[in-house]
């Protein structure tokens, strides 16, 4: 299922991220456009500096 920020407001300018074998991402406003696709060990690299930062 994809997941997006209960932070996000009611504009929908935010991403979406599906957690499986491997990370999607997606713009919420173009739900059938491109995707970033990362494998755990590279996502888990990008939010460990961002958890921090919270």
């Amino acid at each position: 299922m994809w997941r997006k920020s209960s932070a996000s407001g009611p504009d929908d300018n935010c991403v979406e991220v599906l957690l499986g074998s491997c990370v999607l991402v997606r713009d919420s406003k173009d739900s059938n456009g491109l995707r970033l696709s990362f494998d755990l060990s590279a996502w888990n690299s990008f939010l460990s500096p961002v958890k921090r930062k919270l």
